[in-house]
């Protein structure tokens, strides 16, 4: 009897890996579905399209409400891919990272470390349905004839392939990465931060521990992110012109170009929504995250 209980802890192991991916992607998916029209909005800001009232009031009139939901196929995608990864590695490298300090808690720059590595991670894993996403969002802003149909993120995938090929999956894959490293940097190392902080220091219960690190994880992903995040967007909706030619070479040359015509402050285009959006959706993947844990530890998952 003792011989058939063998293969369980294998199993348990296995699980035990698995389950810090399973549980990052699938609050990221549940964040998503609530974000997702705020994320609509603060594309079509940095479009061009004017303030956040202005694109609320046009897409009601002239798409309705359906619209807000445009790409949500692809920012589900997202979070199943980018999300899973990004998270997964996060809890996995702090992991090692604890047991090489012999149990000790993390310093803030390893956790910052680890939030850089896993936000890489997580960016070159989930560059193709993010670029889905922002094309997909961006569609309805192109003259008729430029537009691409796309309906749904499998559809635009197949589409980006078989039209520019498969390494156009990561087309701006760069400033993917690097606007991902920024914000996972910010997101993930201030949670752990914060979390101690508000434990240990403060001695706040969990629910407002969560809520209060989950709030300053937000902040900082906004404040660090939206730089990278305004040049990645201007990257990934690019469209030749009539001789063929990019307006931009790749992010570094739109950044120069983007700095020269507006100054630093045309990189927070759109910074008020883009808080808005960023924030409670960090904090409601904490705060998803947060229950799913708690549920898995009341039956024993």
């Amino acid at each position: 009897m003792g011989d058939e209980k063998k293969p369980k802890p294998a199993a348990s192991g296995v699980w035990s890996t698995v389950k810090p991916f399973v549980n990052g992607g699938t609050s990221g998916m549940l964040a998503t579905c609530v974000i997702q029209p705020i994320d609509m909005i603060k594309v079509r800001i940095q479009l061009g399209q004017g303030s956040a009232m202005q694109v609320t009031s046009n897409m009601l009139k002239n798409e309705g409400v359906a619209a807000f939901y445009k790409g949500l196929s692809a920012g589900l995608l997202r979070q199943a891919t980018y999300t899973t990864a990004r998270l997964g590695s996060f809890k996995i490298l702090t992991s090692k990272a604890i047991e090489a300090n012999d149990g000790k808690p993390l310093p803030l720059y390893q956790k910052a470390l680890c939030g850089l590595t896993a936000g890489a991670i997580g960016a070159t894993v989930g560059s193709p349905a993010d670029l889905a996403l922002i094309r997909m969002q961006a569609d309805a802003t192109l003259p008729v004839a430029q537009r691409r149909h796309y309906t749904n993120a499998f559809h635009a995938l197949s589409r980006i392939v078989s039209d520019e090929g498969v390494l156009a999956l990561w087309k701006g894959a760069g400033p993917t990465v690097v606007r991902a490293m920024a914000l996972n940097m910010g997101m993930l190392a201030s949670y752990d931060q914060s979390v101690e902080f508000f434990r240990d220091s403060v001695g706040l219960g969990e629910a407002a521990t969560v809520l209060g690190a989950s709030s300053v994880s937000g902040f900082f992903a906004a404040a660090c992110s939206l730089p990278f995040d305004y040049v990645k967007t201007q990257i990934q909706k690019m469209q030749p012109d009539a001789e063929g030619k990019y307006p931009y070479t790749g992010s570094v040359d739109c950044a120069v170009k983007t700095f020269k015509s507006g100054g630093p402050f045309k990189f927070y285009t759109g910074f008020p929504v883009y808080c808005v959006r960023i924030a409670p959706h960090v904090m409601m993947t904490w705060i998803f995250l947060n229950q799913i844990q708690k549920f898995q530890q009341t039956y024993g998952l």
